[in-house]
C-alpha cells in the first residue's frame, strides 16, 4: 500500500516558535510560501517511521476521533522526517573533517561488515583492516553514516532477519544464529525494540 502525506507551508507557521533548527531549504519555504517545488529525498524509513505507517494504515477509530489520530500520527511522522533532513545535513557537514582517504577507508569498512555477516571482526580487527585507528572508525561511523558500527552491524542483521523471516520457513532460533545470535531471545528483544513487534508477529504481518 502507498500513502501521500500532503501538507501545507502555512503548518509551520502555525507554530509560535524559533524556526532555527529547520533545515534550511525548509527554512526558505516558509519565508517563500509560493515557492512552487521543495524537493528532499526521503531518507531511510526508520523503524518508528515504519511503526507510524503501520498505525496510519491500520486505524482502529472512526469519524472524528479517525481523524484526530491520523492528524496527530502524521505530525508526528513529518517531525522525524523534517529532523533526519536536518540530520543528513549536519552529517554532511562534519564529514568535511575527514580526508577524502579517510572516508574511502570507511566506506571500505562498511563493505566489509557487509560482508561479514553474521560474523564480523571486531571493532579493534576492522580499524586494522582499513587502516584506521579505532577511535576515528568509530568517530567516521557516527560523522559520515550517522550510526556507531555495533548499530550498523545491528541494522545489517536485522534486515536479513526481516527476509528470512518472509522468505523461508526457518524457525525462530535458526534465523537468530544464521544472523550471529546464540540467543534466540535476546534476539527476539533487539528485532522488537527496533520494528515493534517480535519476529513471529512480523513473519504473520507479512503474511508467511
Amino acid at each position: 500500500q502507498n500513502i501521500k502525506i500532503y501538507w501545507n507551508a502555512d503548518l509551520l507557521s502555525s507554530f509560535q516558535s524559533s524556526f532555527d533548527q529547520l533545515p534550511a531549504l525548509l527554512k526558505q519555504l516558509k519565508e517563500n510560501p509560493m515557492k512552487q517545488r521543495f524537493h528532499q529525498p526521503l531518507g531511510v524509513t526508520t523503524p518508528t517511521m515504519q511503526l507510524l505507517l503501520r498505525q496510519i494504515l491500520q486505524c482502529p477509530f472512526q469519524e472524528t476521533l479517525r481523524q484526530m489520530y491520523l492528524e496527530a500520527k502524521v505530525l508526528e511522522l513529518l517531525v522525524l522526517q523534517i529532523a533526519q533532513w536536518g540530520e543528513n545535513n549536519q552529517v554532511l557537514q562534519r564529514s568535511l573533517f575527514f580526508r577524502p582517504d579517510e572516508i574511502e577507508r570507511l566506506h571500505h569498512a562498511k563493505a566489509i561488515l557487509n560482508q561479514t555477516l553474521p560474523h564480523p571482526p571486531s571493532l579493534l580487527d576492522l580499524a586494522n583492516q582499513v587502516g584506521l585507528n579505532d577511535f576515528k572508525l568509530k568517530r567516521g561511523f557516527r560523522e559520515v553514516f550517522g550510526t556507531t558500527v555495533l548499530g550498523y552491524v545491528l541494522s545489517l542483521r536485522l534486515e536479513q532477519a526481516k527476509q528470512l523471516l518472509i522468505n523461508t520457513n526457518l524457525t525462530i532460533a535458526e534465523i537468530a544464529y544464521q544472523v550471529g545470535y546464540e540467543s534466540s531471545s535476546h534476539f527476539g528483544y533487539l528485532f522488537k525494540r527496533q520494528l515493534g513487534m517480535t519476529p513471529r508477529n512480523y513473519r504473520k504481518y507479512k503474511g508467511l
